[in-house]
């Protein structure tokens, strides 16, 4: 009962942010000593990785699912559960 106790006091008082995408995968690529050239093969050409770094363009279901299998990026990072919605396309 006491475990009971203290998580829901954690969770009330120290909730945890939700991951940001972006922030997830510049996190990993410093991790890994990955370079922007490094995720053409999960996101597409230079030009959209930079524009997906910079905020500018959101993943698309496609781009999350190779970043998750390829580099081992967890799903729930790559979602987020920001305003900003996930496109279909890849």
């Amino acid at each position: 009962m006491l475990c009971t106790l203290v998580e829901a006091f954690g969770r009330k008082h120290y909730p945890v942010a939700a991951s940001d995408p972006v922030e997830a995968i510049r996190f990993h690529m410093e991790q890994a000593a990955l370079a922007p050239a490094d995720l053409v093969p999960m996101i597409g050409q230079l030009n959209r990785v930079y524009e997906v770094l910079n905020r500018t363009r959101q993943l698309s279901i496609g781009m999350i699912r190779r970043l998750h299998d390829q580099l081992g990026i967890p799903a729930e990072s790559l979602i987020g559960t920001s305003d900003r919605r996930v496109r279909e396309s890849a």
